[in-house]
């Protein structure tokens, strides 16, 4: 079997390679049988690498101790799923994961894109068979997943494999790396319009309107499995917390910041031509981050517990990094005659300025973030010293960057074009404005002494409040024409422009993730030995030992504590916080115990045992359940944008573009 997943793989890289041939040279020959020809070739790598995945898969499934991948990790004793989920457990696996999502994306593209866009994409498949190729010489030459295992020459097998990593088996850790991947990949599908774009010296924003949906479903794969990945850190990691600025966590927030920046300015060339140089500019940073962020976990240049362990494929990712990024700034800069702006800003106090502001606060988070994730590898070479930059040093630059965000996410979409007069600004935000100042006010009397939650609070209700009202004023101008009701007319009034209202459901769910940050200075902390029957205090909690239990299965040996919980004296039942020691692996994770309410999570870790005295470490962490609510509004709001608007809207000025040419039709 593993003999046909590498010649499935050997084969995809030979016929990737005749995809680019034959694209290319059809489009500059006016060849249409050859362009036809690579965008076939393109469904024959998909079946070719599905060919691959499918064997590996099998080969996990059957427990196929032959092969070093499947030895690795998997053993005999684990839960099917998971055993699924080790295809992109380890490092060979992961990168073939990659290339078959690539593979499936670039057969979409062929079969969604019949007879459109003849001009550019030839060379958009080209640029996504590039990137294929790419990973194809990874798969194929360098980290092959079909590696079998052999003494003395001789193919040969284990009893049991080592299992996959016990911190990957969480039902998270099934969803979170391939939410991560749909959304590292699809990246490359908006990023090989816009250069086909800019090699044909395409008229008009057609690139953009063909891949706008294509980069919101990316933007939002991309957004869940960060928001799963933080799920993951706090139920399983046992310390509490959802977000500790790890350098492979940074690397997956990086596309995210400049795709969010991306997804507001496109907005402006699409009504007004404007940022056409900074919108390749976000797309193709958008691309490289993702590359990026795929080298950073595989290189071996950074320690985290998300990473893989050392590998030789690092100078291939610089290579092709250090390729594209120069293909890529040529390209524009040659191209810049033709990505002239068709207006000027006007007035500082309009929508333009404010999607101008945001993009500049996105661009500096991630260059933040880039440099703090960064900065250990580049004192490391150039001061002989690493040096590590801690989560006190990314919050005390993040929060303020943040705050300001979340100012711009309520003032920004009620800006009006070109320029706010006076009395709009005031209709807008006068009570919002009000509202804002009575809960910074009422929050300080009330003895709050942290400045940054009292602002975060207060512009969470302010930016709330814009929106509310906003939803209002619309459906109340509907519901007095039809009469239907208040409810329907607020349902009404989005399915008429799904895009604007669902943009405002996706800026409430941010509100409400910072609603649940702003709760962090409050957090709580105790930790103790405790003897069966004794009881130790976290805040108003008492967690009474009422027994510790212990046991095997063929996997692991667990050990449970039962404890007794109450607050101010009443009770509130049980909670078992348990342990897990893998005996393949040869390594323990928690399992925490949680009782969750919208005010306050009390968070128990069971860290250790000796005799009948158990090490506790417990945690109340208040509002942190708002962060989850959030992350759910703010993906039911991507799906509302996804929704096709009721009454279609369409921007003319779109149809003219081109140097010395008016009136260009847009291809369609």
């Amino acid at each position: 079997m593993e003999n046909v997943g590498a010649l499935a793989l050997l084969l995809a890289f030979c016929i990737s390679l005749y995809a680019i041939v034959a694209s290319v040279t059809g489009r500059l020959k006016n060849k249409p049988f050859l362009i036809l020809s690579g965008a076939r070739a393109v469904i024959a790598v998909w079946l070719l690498v599905t060919t691959a995945a499918g064997v590996l898969i099998y080969s996990l499934m059957t427990g196929d101790m032959r092969m070093a991948y499947v030895a690795s990790h998997t053993n005999r004793a684990m839960p099917t799923f998971y055993k699924f989920s080790a295809w992109w457990g380890g490092q060979e696996g992961s990168l073939l994961f990659w290339s078959w999502i690539l593979s499936t994306y670039g057969a979409v593209v062929v079969l969604t894109s019949k007879n459109r866009h003849r001009l550019i994409m030839p060379w958009a498949l080209a640029i996504l068979e590039c990137v294929q190729l790419f990973f194809l010489i990874l798969n194929a030459f360098v980290v092959s997943p079909f590696q079998v295992l052999a003494l003395d020459k001789v193919v040969t097998s284990v009893p049991d494999g080592l299992g996959l990593n016990p911190l990957l088996q969480y039902w998270a850790m099934v969803i979170h790396p391939p939410m991560l991947y749909l959304g590292y990949v699809g990246f490359a599908v908006p990023f090989a319009f816009a250069m086909g774009s800019l090699i044909t010296k395409a008229p008009g924003e057609s690139w953009i309107h063909t891949t706008r949906r294509w980069t919101i479903v990316t933007w939002l794969f991309q957004g869940t499995g960060i928001m799963l990945g933080s799920a993951w850190a706090y139920h399983v990691l046992g310390w509490g917390g959802y977000w500790m600025w790890d350098p492979v966590e940074n690397a997956s927030l990086l596309p995210w910041l400049a795709s969010t920046a991306f997804l507001h300015s496109v907005m402006m060339q699409e009504k007004k031509g404007m940022m056409k140089v900074w919108n390749m500019v976000l797309i193709a940073a958008t691309f490289f981050l993702c590359i990026y962020g795929t080298f950073l976990t595989r290189s071996g240049i950074i320690s985290s517990v998300h990473a893989f362990a050392e590998s030789p494929i690092g100078k291939y990712f610089v290579t092709f990094l250090s390729v594209g990024i120069a293909a890529t700034v040529w390209l524009i800069l040659d191209r810049l005659p033709y990505l002239k702006s068709e207006s000027e800003l006007e007035s500082v106090v309009s929508r333009e300025s404010s999607f101008l502001f945001n993009n500049l606060i996105l661009l500096a988070s991630c260059f933040a973030v880039l440099w703090g994730t960064m900065f250990p590898v580049l004192t490391e070479k150039f001061a002989s010293e690493k040096i590590s930059l801690d989560a006190v040093w990314f919050n005390r630059l993040m929060v303020p960057i943040g705050l300001f965000l979340l100012f711009l996410t309520g003032v920004g979409p009620l800006f009006a074009w070109r320029r706010t007069s006076m009395e709009s600004l005031r209709k807008n935000f006068q009570w919002p404005g009000i509202g804002m100042l009575v809960v910074v006010a009422g929050l300080y009397i009330g003895g709050m002494r942290y400045p940054y939650s009292i602002i975060s609070l207060g512009l969470c209700f302010f930016v709330a409040a814009t929106i509310v009202l906003e939803f209002l004023r619309g459906a109340a101008a509907i519901n007095e024409k039809t009469k239907m009701g208040l409810v329907p007319a607020i349902v009404e009034l989005t399915y008429r422009n799904t895009r604007r209202y669902g943009g405002y459901l996706v800026h409430m769910g941010m509100v409400l993730m910072f609603i649940g940050w702003s709760g962090h200075p409050f957090n709580q902390t105790a930790v103790g030995e405790v003897n069966k029957g004794d009881t130790m205090t976290v805040g108003s909690y008492s967690l009474k030992v009422v027994n510790l239990t212990e046991g095997e299965t063929d996997d692991y040996v667990w050990d449970t504590a039962i404890l007794d919980v109450s607050k101010n004296g009443q009770p509130l039942g049980q909670l078992e916080p348990t342990r897990r020691f893998y005996k393949t692996a040869k390594q323990g994770t928690a399992e925490v115990a949680l009782r969750t309410r919208l005010n306050e999570d009390l968070y128990i870790n069971y860290a250790s045992r000796e005799g009948n005295k158990a090490t506790l470490q417990a945690y109340v962490f208040p509002l942190v359940t708002w962060i989850w609510v959030g992350c759910v509004v703010l993906i039911c709001g991507t799906l509302v944008c996804l929704i096709p608007s009721k009454v279609a809207r369409s921007y003319p000025r779109t149809e003219v573009v081109g140097v010395g040419k008016k009136n260009a039709p847009v291809e369609a």
